[in-house]
């Protein structure tokens, strides 16, 4: 939120701020922007000399205008004591100036000094009757203090001098129903008929008011009024319907419906509402015949169909939970129309819904064969892969995905991971190069910050270190707390033996952010180790077995080479022996046995 500070502490400048600038300087255009010619006559139909009940002189007119130009001015820039004292003297020059009387009542009214408000705007209206927006703001206000009848009449009153302005007949819709003149309302939206012409919002609202007046038989005879302005349109016929059986006239619906069926027999609302209505009466079998042959019409559109299941799903859920009932239908729907991808997505979701994903699986796939665009389908497949750990089955889907989707940067991640993961280091280098081309402003930046880090692994396994650093470098611009590139960078450097301070400061930007992960404890353990500081670095490799390290070859190595340099030798042959056992490649762990000493590699 967004609060206006005055560069003084005291006065009227500390008590108001900018909420109404905007209105005022509309007011401040309509009345002096088109006031005079340089000549000194009047132009526009609200000028003050029109509109006043007194007629100032030509100096006295310009001496008005300059101070309520200045007015204006230091309004603008928030010095409204000063303003509010300039529109004063304005009103001593011209005491029935509109525009001044308007601007006071807007400082009035801030003060929340309703009283003193509502009299200047009064009197700015009284004056100068042509001006809309004087007449606007004095309604508001009197619907701001429950002055209803005053707001009534002035509205009313608003309607015939700015007949072409329709805000003035809703205004007073509302105000006749707050006060429950229902006569009135009918009347006001007669009127508003006759302006806009009839549409279903007017017609619904007075159908709703007859109810209340109890004049049943006018309320319908509006809505049948409305299906027979638009006779080509059967969705009114058919809200003729719905509300007969809402209301309780039921054969009344029945025959509307069957009505617009007999002119239009595919229409969907008028076969869903019909099975509603069988649902209503207790005509169970009827409204299943019914809800099957909207179903399994192949004329009804897609998403309609779609949401008829959708209430089928909810009716079944209440009813029995019977998962065999609603798959059935799926699968009749399903054979119907074969090239819809609609329905197999829902029924997709809904065997998901049930905790059915294996059966979901040939249906999602059968969505993807329809329509390979689309992601939602995929990404579901996708993470089912992915929990499977099917590298193949994540490559399956992912290739084909970048091809009918280039812009998702999600197919290009997880396919580079499913390449890497089969050894395949050049195709998930090209990859995640083909994917920077995709990326955008809009891109989030950890995805991308995370392309860069998995290209760094890659060329790091390549030995293409200066690529790999480079790589690292710009994951941590779009993302300097991405943890993994900030960990891999740091364990690289230092068994490079190189840069060991930047080394040290990412590392224990991990250490930090995940205290128990045991990879990144050992890093910085190693870190320490290589900078000579083993009593410390003891402290984290200790932190790291604690923690799940012990499972690790590398980390059990790294543990002996601590202890042997904070002279405990026996333990030192301990964790190499162990390492040994774990399968260490490394190049010098039998020496280190076999001399009892730690050896540089």
């Amino acid at each position: 939120m967004m609060y206006f500070r005055g560069k003084r502490s005291r006065g009227m400048a500390g008590l108001i701020r900018n909420s109404f600038l905007s209105l005022s300087c509309l007011v401040l255009l309509s009345c002096f922007l088109n006031a005079c010619s340089p000549a000194g006559k009047i132009k526009g139909r609200r000028s003050e000399s029109l509109t006043q009940t007194s007629v100032l002189s030509l100096d006295m007119q310009r001496k008005y205008n300059y101070y309520f130009l200045e007015a204006a001015r230091l309004k603008a820039k928030g010095q409204y004591d000063a303003a509010f004292d300039l529109y004063k003297h304005c009103l001593a020059i011209q005491p029935d100036a509109s525009s001044a009387l308007y601007e006071i009542s807007q400082f009035y009214l801030y003060l929340k000094q309703v009283p003193q408000g509502q009299e200047a705007l009064e009197k700015a209206v009284e004056n100068d009757p042509q001006n809309y927006w004087y007449s606007q703001g004095l309604s508001n206000l009197y619907q701001q203090q429950g002055q209803k009848e005053k707001a009534i009449n002035l509205l009313e009153d608003m309607y015939e001098r700015f007949p072409e302005r329709r805000e003035s007949l809703f205004n007073l819709v509302d105000l006749y129903n707050q006060t429950k003149d229902y006569k009135n309302v009918i009347h006001t939206l007669d009127r508003l008929e006759q302006i806009i012409g009839k549409n279903e919002q007017l017609s619904m609202e007075k159908f709703r008011i007859y109810l209340q007046m109890e004049d049943d038989k006018k309320a319908f005879q509006e809505i049948e009024k409305l299906a027979e302005e638009y006779p080509m349109d059967m969705r009114y016929l058919t809200l003729l319907g719905d509300l007969y059986l809402q209301n309780g006239k039921k054969q009344e619906a029945y025959s509307t419906y069957q009505k617009v069926l007999s002119i239009e027999p595919d229409n969907a609302m008028a076969m869903f509402a019909l099975a509603s209505y069988y649902e209503q009466t207790g005509q169970k079998e009827l409204y299943q015949q019914q809800i099957d042959t909207l179903l399994l019409n192949n004329q009804v559109p897609s998403e309609t169909r779609v949401n008829v299941m959708r209430e089928f799903i909810v009716q079944a859920e209440q009813e029995s939970k019977d998962s065999t009932r609603v798959i059935a239908m799926f699968d009749r729907m399903l054979r119907q129309d074969p090239d819809d991808d609609q329905v197999p997505m829902l029924y997709a979701q809904y065997l998901l819904s049930k905790g059915m994903e294996k059966e979901s699986i040939p249906v999602l796939k059968q969505v993807l064969q329809i329509d390979p665009t689309n992601t939602a389908a995929r990404m579901t497949l996708l993470g089912s892969a992915i929990r499977k750990n099917d590298f193949q089955e994540v490559i399956g889907l992912c290739e084909p995905g970048i091809e009918a989707n280039p812009e998702s940067l999600e197919f290009y991640y997880y396919l580079g991971i499913a390449y890497y993961q089969a050894e395949r280091l050049d195709d998930a280098l090209a990859i995640y190069q083909r994917a920077l081309q995709h990326v955008t402003a809009d891109s989030k930046k950890e995805v991308v910050s995370d392309f860069y880090s998995m290209m760094g692994d890659i060329y790091h396994s390549k030995d293409k270190m200066a690529e790999a650093y480079a790589a690292y470098d710009s994951a941590l611009v779009y993302n300097p707390s991405n943890i993994g590139a900030l960990n891999n960078y740091a364990y690289y450097l230092s068994v490079e033996r190189r840069e060991l301070d930047k080394a040290e400061e990412m590392s224990f930007k991990t250490v930090k952010a995940e205290p128990k992960n045991s990879t990144y404890l050992d890093t910085y353990a190693w870190i320490l180790f290589e900078k000579g500081n083993y009593a410390e670095a003891r402290i984290y490799i200790d932190e790291a077995l604690k923690n799940g390290g012990e499972q690790s070859d590398v980390i059990v190595e790294h543990s002996g080479d601590i202890y042997y340099m904070t002279g405990d030798v026996e333990n030192a042959l301990k964790f190499w022996k162990k390492a040994l056992e774990m399968g260490s490649k490394s190049a010098t762990i039998k020496k280190k046995i076999e001399q009892k000493k730690y050896i540089t590699e």
